[in-house]
């Protein structure tokens, strides 16, 4: 296996009783990289986070993760990684600021590495303000991007996120996916987790779609666009209040059912690329909206 290889799993199956979660998985992160693991609930997603963090074993299969195997070697492991889990792990009675310290004891660090380190995070995830207020009072989002700085605290190399932006609302997941990208740029190797095929695409170089626990596609998200096939045009509207209009719009264009997820909305259309034989942006995007075309 070369060195520049962060995360590699061959065969990776689990079950629980006669459940298999994991079918057979193989999956390779290069540093620096960030893959999306997409699927829907239920087909093995967090099954395989957990095993690359160490959380389970795995029935059969072997998975190293920063060189390290993750069965035999799952304290070297642990000192390599940071987790946020589908949900937010932070102890509401605490500050922002004794969160991020508690973090800093549980990994050992030295009191005056963690003070400094705490600060540095609840500045770059924008809690400075907030930050000796208990996380109780915090908001959904708030408290999302406290569990990411506590899981940045041992400045891990290799990140894995499990479904972050899950019950966020639209404003918060935008931000979540900007300080995901600023971590990126940083050279942090992310895994990330995901039912959003918009947050693979925004967020990923490489996509890995499982389902019932086995890989069904594999590729960039070009890639995987051209496989299905087709041409789509995209909306974004300003306020819920414009949805309404925005599918029908897209259904006198289209033809087809619009699909819609948050404020985004799109529907199949046909000719290819927008040109001079098919609809243009605008023509379905009112000034309360933006739009694209792909």
């Amino acid at each position: 296996m070369t060195s520049d290889i962060a995360v590699h799993a061959e065969g990776l199956v689990k079950h629980f009783g006669e459940v298999k979660a994991l079918d057979g998985i193989d999956l390779t992160v290069r540093k620096g990289q960030v893959v999306g693991l997409l699927g829907p609930n239920g087909a093995g997603k967090t099954t395989t986070v957990r095993i690359l963090s160490t959380l389970l074993k795995p029935t059969a299969g072997t998975a190293t993760v920063a060189g390290f195997d993750v069965v035999k070697q799952p304290d070297d492991v642990r000192r390599a990684i940071g987790l946020t889990g589908q949900y937010a792990a932070v102890d509401e009675y605490l500050t922002g600021r004794e969160n991020l310290r508690m973090f800093g004891d549980l990994y050992h660090l030295a009191p005056k590495y963690v003070k400094e380190r705490s600060a540095e995070l609840l500045e770059w995830f924008d809690l400075t303000d907030a930050a000796d207020r208990p996380a109780k009072t915090y908001s959904g989002g708030m408290r999302r991007r406290l569990d990411l700085a506590a899981s940045l605290v041992a400045h891990p190399s290799i990140l894995f996120l499990d479904e972050p932006t899950t019950g966020l609302d639209p404003r918060s997941r935008l931000g979540l996916w900007g300080v995901i990208e600023n971590l990126v740029k940083e050279g942090t190797t992310v895994l990330l987790t995901t039912q959003y095929l918009e947050e693979a695409d925004q967020l990923a170089e490489d996509i890995v779609v499982i389902d019932h626990g086995k890989v069904i596609a594999h590729g960039t998200s070009e890639q995987l666009k051209d496989e299905i096939g087709g041409d789509r045009v995209e909306v974004t509207v300003a306020d819920s209040g414009a949805v309404a209009g925005a599918v029908e719009a897209l259904r006198q264009v289209s033809g087809a059912d619009a699909l819609v997820e948050d404020l985004r909305i799109s529907a199949p259309v046909s000719g290819g690329p927008v040109g001079s034989q098919s609809p243009t942006c605008s023509c379905v995007a009112p000034r309360s909206m933006t739009s694209s075309c792909r």
